[in-house]
């Protein structure tokens, strides 16, 4: 019995509004960089669906950078740790760490001997440090600015320069090594988002919350002019990236639009539009070889397209916000993952490529808590915002008429056949048939936390805050308290009848899943340990001898039904978060879902 990771579906960069994303660029140009959470995310720039995820840093990741050698990357936390590790290893080993200030690293650059680094931010005394890479010590300090340091470049050919873009309106200049002092220049009106020197290194660019992009000669810093005169966008610009020939350059701006421009004539050759609504405001930019990067603000990846400015080639969607939930369907042959997050987006991805879409229309307005397909083709979900929804799954967009509206919130929806749907809710269990509400279960005595129905359709199971689980009867549009009452170890966390109906299996805050045998009465079949820590979901495979459970330990495990010691154990499945969702695409592929945003598939050897 073994496991191995077969695909990842990364997660979008996390955007806030109003603050430069900063990409990184592979030097052979075949990969680019961003950050979500605690994750460092690794794409490749031609096939999006191949991504690796770096996940060693204890805190929020702002930005990373690959070396001009290709061998390592160097990322920066909000504790202003700098970690250094390697690229060509599956391991991803730690070379060195540091901690040059204590506060958020903004920004970070390279020299292009890969010797040394530049990091500024927000740190307490001072925003800024340059150090060797492979010691730490100083090459120069960065002073001039009194807030803190959004952005910093190194010129890549000799003499070295530095300059670096400061909220105090000012960028300084900095020749070196050791990097000293030269110039301030406050040509800006409002914050310095992004500095960038050229390739070739003669000149740098700034671009500010001013809407303006100033050009300066790289070596002197004399003041050359700017780009689209008195203004280059109607908003604010949080980014700019040069071509790699240093003619022309990317400007992203808060105004939704991106610019081509021509740097001899300081004029936009093409300006692209991507869309009106709040979440298009663009954030951030990228130019590696032929391909043309944005980042919206929504967290969308835009490839832009010279030749139709209003249309990107592709654009690469997914979730920027944790993942809560997750279920699997066939259609049409094809296995798709749907995926609910915190924001209350719903995606549904093609298992085999990792294409994706958001379901369209106005959907949950909070967190998605569960979802499961019923044999109708719906998806039925239920969400924070009190209300069980019901998605027709060949249409892929929400309906308002398909909206259950519940009087307290729902924790878990579960389905049977015939259209019935269980939600529980805080201190209910309700009873739905065909989209509508029919009973409702309250002053229960305990509180419910999670429900499953038989999938005969007969019985409900509803485990409860107390280490209980009663069963209930379904008698035409009620339910009937049989009496039956089941013993776990501790609070139930979750629940599932196995696909044959054979076998209720039940998770608990005390570690332990209990699997009872429906035809023997509900007798005890095995307890199953492992977990270090509360079990929080669990799935049962379609060949009903093999479950999955995922609990807070960031574990995962296949268990086997009639044998409690063979399992498989996935340590680690989702570093440093814990699995959200489990789902089974086959009998030997297992799909988890994580807080780090990212959906990922399994190839067990059972």
């Amino acid at each position: 019995m073994s496991h191995e990771l077969k695909r990842v579906f990364a997660s979008l960069p996390q955007m806030e509004r109003g603050v430069a994303k900063v990409l990184g660029g592979d030097p052979k140009g075949n990969n680019f960089l961003y950050t979500n959470g605690k994750s460092v995310i690794i794409r490749n720039i031609d096939n999006p669906a191949i991504a690796d995820i770096y996940t060693e840093h204890p805190h929020q990741v702002i930005v990373a950078k690959y070396a001009p050698s290709g061998f390592y990357i160097a990322s920066g936390d909000v504790s202003g740790k700098i970690r250094i590790w390697d690229t060509t290893q599956k391991e991803h080993l730690l070379k060195y760490e540091y901690q040059p200030f204590g506060g958020k690293i903004k920004d970070i650059s390279w020299t292009e001997d890969s010797k040394r680094i530049a990091v500024v931010g927000e740190g307490r005394e001072k925003f800024g440090a340059v150090f060797l890479w492979d010691s730490g010590s100083s090459v120069g300090e960065i002073v001039g600015h009194s807030k803190i340091i959004n952005s910093v470049d190194i010129k890549q050919t000799r003499p070295y320069r530095l300059v670096t873009g400061s909220d105090d309106n000012c960028t300084t200049f900095l020749e070196g090594p050791p990097f000293k002092f030269k110039c301030t220049l406050s040509d800006h009106s409002r914050f310095v988002n992004c500095v960038r020197f050229s390739p070739d290194g003669s000149r740098y660019a700034s671009a500010g919350a001013d809407g303006q992009i100033f050009l300066y000669d790289g070596k002197t810093a004399d003041k050359q002019g700017t780009l689209g005169g008195a203004k280059a966008h109607e908003g604010g610009i949080y980014a700019v990236c040069w071509s790699p020939d240093s003619t022309q350059l990317i400007s992203a701006s808060g105004d939704k639009t991106v610019k081509l421009w021509d740097v001899a004539t300081g004029t936009a050759v093409t300006t692209f539009n991507l869309g009106s609504d709040v979440l298009d405001q663009q954030l951030g930019c990228l130019w590696q070889k032929d391909h043309l990067l944005s980042v919206s603000l929504s967290g969308y990846i835009n490839y832009l397209d010279k030749n139709s400015p209003n249309r990107p080639l592709r654009v690469i969607k997914g979730h920027s916000k944790s993942i809560q939930c997750l279920t699997v369907h066939k259609e049409d042959g094809r296995s798709v993952i749907y995926s609910g997050s915190h924001d209350g987006h719903i995606n549904y991805w093609d298992a085999e490529t990792g294409e994706n879409e958001e379901i369209s229309g106005k959907g949950h307005s909070n967190l998605v808590a569960r979802m499961t397909v019923d044999e109708s083709n719906r998806l039925v979900t239920c969400s924070m915002d009190d209300t069980v929804r019901y998605t027709d799954l060949s249409k892929k967009e929400y309906s308002a008429s398909d909206l259950v509206k519940m009087e307290v919130q729902p924790k878990t929806v579960s389905i049977g056949p015939g259209g019935l749907a269980v939600a529980v809710c805080i201190g209910q269990v309700v009873l739905l048939k065909d989209k509508r509400k029919v009973f409702t279960l309250d002053n229960l005595g305990y509180e419910p936390e999670a429900g499953a129905v038989h999938p005969g359709g007969g019985t409900v199971a509803v485990g409860g805050a107390d280490g209980k689980v009663r069963m209930y009867s379904v008698q035409g549009n009620t339910l009937k308290d049989d009496g039956k009452v089941l013993e776990v170890k501790g609070p139930v966390t979750d629940m599932e009848f196995s696909r044959d109906g054979a076998f209720l299996a039940v998770s608990d805050e005390k570690k332990v899943i209990t699997v009872f045998t429906v035809a023997d009465d509900y007798a005890i079949k095995n307890d199953f340990y492992g977990h270090h820590a509360k079990v929080v979901c669990l799935s049962w495979s379609p060949d009903n001898e093999h479950f999955a459970s995922g609990g807070m330990d960031m574990m995962v495990y296949v268990w086997t039904v009639n044998d409690a010691d063979k399992r498989i154990k996935i340590p680690d499945s989702h570093r440093l978060h814990h699995v959200s969702g489990l789902a089974w695409l086959d009998e030997h592929t297992l799909v988890t879902t994580s807080h780090d945003a990212s959906v990922k598939q399994w190839t067990l050897k059972i």
